[in-house]
Order: structure tokens, then sequence, then C-alpha cells
């Protein structure tokens, strides 16, 4: 896989930084198009949008420097050497969540509503940028010798010549199938908070498994890596929303 396209001077192209935006734009114009027809506040969602980009790119940066803060005490230089290469997706969604939560609350609005509308819209977006951790092999799996096991050459994260798990893709695909499950399970009019809810039940237990087949260094917690255990709590935080939100009406 190649993940340089061109470069125009310092500036490279690359598939995945495509793959962010095209999965960013994606995620926009659905929320806009869904959010005029419930009669949502069409600039409170550009705001959202907005703020969880901001929000977001922050909060991948400041969870991947927690999963190696042991080093970065060792070494503080490792704060500027990997500003561009570390990430961590659980760490743009809490801070995306939350300056999103901040930003409806200072305009007064109620944000289930806005919840509710852009999280089956997020799950279409990661389902695009992991396309894009494939191509630049990020996010790679364990070796395997199975015959789905897919070889980097040119990767400066895989491992190069070695067979692996392709984990990006299997993120993708379940990514894609949630987005699939929400936008069925919403067109049933379930309760307010309960669309958003099920988003994080389902994305929470998918990437919980994923992580088994993974093979990057992602921190980790006791037993489990990072991402594992803020599943755990993912995965409680939306048991509880789908619960608490029984007697919202979602429209």
């Amino acid at each position: 896989m190649y993940n340089e396209l061109f470069s125009i001077g310092p500036i490279s192209i690359t598939v995945y930084g495509l793959m962010i935006i095209a999965g960013y734009i994606s995620a926009l114009a659905l929320s806009v198009r869904r959010g005029v027809r419930r009669n949502l506040n069409e600039d409170s969602i550009w705001g959202i949008f907005f703020c969880a980009l901001i929000g977001g790119m922050a909060g991948t940066k400041i969870l991947y420097y927690l999963t190696i803060l042991p080093a970065i005490i060792r070494d503080p230089s490792l704060i500027w050497r990997q500003f561009t290469t570390g990430h961590v997706v659980y760490g743009g969604i809490i801070f995306g969540v939350l300056t999103s939560y901040i930003y409806i609350r200072l305009k007064r609005e109620k944000f289930l509503p806005y919840f509710d509308l852009v999280m089956p819209a997020v799950a279409l977006a990661q389902g695009i940028g992991r396309i894009g951790c494939f191509f630049a092999g990020c996010c790679y799996g364990r070796e395997t010798d199975a015959w789905y096991g897919i070889v980097f050459r040119h990767s400066t994260f895989a491992p190069n010549g070695v067979s692996l798990i392709p984990t990006q893709l299997i993120s993708a695909a379940g990514d894609f199938i949630i987005f699939g499950l929400l936008t069925f399970y919403e067109k049933k009019d379930p309760a307010t908070g309960r669309v958003s809810a099920a988003y994080l039940i389902l994305y929470g237990i998918g990437r919980f498994l994923v992580e088994f087949l993974r093979n990057d260094y992602r921190g980790s917690v006791g037993i489990l890596s990072t991402s594992q255990f803020i599943s755990i709590g993912i995965v409680a935080a939306g048991l509880v929303l789908f619960a608490a939100a029984k007697n919202n009406r979602h429209r």
C-alpha cells in the first residue's frame, strides 16, 4: 500500500489525510441534511463540528501523550518529536463530545437531540478514516499466516514484509455496520438519547474486541490495553444513557 500520493513543496498529500478530510466532510454534510429535516439549528450543527474538530484533534494528542507518559517524563522532547505521529481515537471522541456539549449548553439548547443526530455520521466518518489508516499502515494487527493477511511494503508504521491481520479494514467494516444499524434504528423513532447510547455501546464493544487483534503500542492498564479499559467505561456510559432515556421523546 502506498500512502503518499504526491508532494507540494514540503507538504505531502497522503491517502490517510484525504480519507480523514473525506470522512469529516461526509459526516458534516449528512448531519446538516438530516438536521434540517428535524428542524434543528443548522448554525449549531456547524458549530458542533467545528468544536468537535478542534476538541477532537486536541483529544487524540492528549490521550496519546498519557499512554506514553513514563517515556515523556524520561525524555520530554518526545512531545515535539511525536507531535504529528501519535494519536488515540478515543481521545478524539471524548474531547469532541465534551467540547460540543459545552458549545450547545452555552447556546442554551438541548444536547441529546444533536448527539443523536451526529453519532451515526461519526461512525461513517470513522469507517472512512480507518481506510486511511490501512493505506498508512498505522493501527496494524498481529502477525498471521491466514489467507486474509496483509503485507505492507512501504509503511512507516507497520512492520514491512510481514503478513498482518488487517485490523484497519475490520475496524472500518465495523464502523460502517454501526452506521447502518444506527440509521435503521433511528427510523423507529426511539427516545431521545438512545441512538447516541447505541453508538457508545456498539462502538465500545467493537473496539474492545478488535484490540485483541492489534499489535501496535497503545498503552496498557493492567492486562488491558488503554483503549480496552476506556471501552468498558464507554459501554457502561451507553447503557446508563440508554436506560435513562426511556422517558424522552426523540422529536
